[in-house]
């Protein structure tokens, strides 16, 4: 796997420590955006394949601690907007369009929203583990009440640590004790206050309203297991996109299947992408 050189200048793709592998001879790029709490890292597992097939491209959303000092404002960052808005320059610092994006967790939202902006730069959607709302309401479940959500509140609050080793355990659901460290030390990098604001920002967050406008052709993707996004908004999604959708329930559980499950979520990547030897590096 090469990694190619960083984009000359200090634009907005530096100053979220992006990076490209694979080579520029390959017309066909993939961007890959994490989601809460981790950093570009969470793809460790699929790069080394994926550069096999694209030019891809990862860089970190401004929360994380990788990013240039002074980067992130939590008053910016107050909604899904301006992460959209990050993505989309990028994209625009590397001139890129048709893009194949691949957004895991919020960072589905966040494309969701990008594509709406300018669908004119994305080829196709791939939104793993993604929800545009996290509270049930009415009509809707979206697999946490109200007090549910307060109760992670207080806990990040009152004791960061204890909150992240029980968080980890929750999500990654497997016995995969190599994943729940990796997130556990990704949440234990980040500074509990921008944790704290951050899940405000996801666990409050309803884009449910954007849906029917995303026309770009979207591949939805998640464990048929997730404690974060149970099936019933894997279904409503795919009912609500705007353009063509197809649904992809992976036979596994967790919401980091990326990390827990790679070889699986290669294969069904592979399929969708039109790739051989999806799992073989090269």
């Amino acid at each position: 796997m090469e990694m190619l050189s960083p984009h000359p200048g200090g634009g907005i793709f530096e100053a979220l420590d992006g990076h490209m592998y694979g080579n520029y001879s390959n017309s066909n790029t993939l961007v890959m955006l994490h989601g809460f709490g981790t950093d570009q890292h969470v793809w460790h597992y699929l790069i080394p394949v994926l550069a096999c097939f694209f030019r891809v491209v990862v860089f970190d959303m401004a929360f994380t601690p990788n990013v240039r000092p002074g980067l992130y404002d939590a008053d910016k960052y107050s909604n899904y907007t301006a992460y959209a808005d990050d993505l989309l320059g990028v994209l625009d610092q590397l001139q890129l369009d048709k893009v194949i994006y691949l957004g895991h967790s919020m960072s589905a939202m966040v494309g969701c929203i990008a594509a709406v902006k300018k669908p004119e730069l994305f080829q196709q959607l791939i939104l793993l583990s993604g929800s545009p709302r996290y509270l049930n309401a009415e009509g809707y479940y979206g697999g946490f009440s109200l007090p549910e959500v307060e109760g992670i509140f207080n806990q990040i609050s009152q004791n960061y640590q204890e909150w992240v080793e029980d968080f980890a355990q929750h999500v990654i659901i497997v016995n995969d004790s190599q994943a729940q460290l990796e997130f556990e030390q990704d949440l234990l990098r980040m500074d509990p206050t921008t944790t704290l604001g951050l899940s405000k920002v996801v666990f409050l967050s309803d884009w449910r309203v954007i849906l029917p406008q995303v026309t770009v052709p979207t591949i939805l993707m998640s464990s048929k297991e997730d404690h974060v996004v149970p099936v019933s908004v894997d279904y409503y999604m795919e009912k609500e996109m705007g353009g063509p959708t197809q649904l992809n329930l992976l036979p596994t559980s967790g919401h980091f299947p990326m990390l827990t499950a790679h070889d699986l979520l290669l294969r069904a990547l592979g399929g969708v992408l039109g790739i051989k030897n999806s799992t073989s590096k090269c």
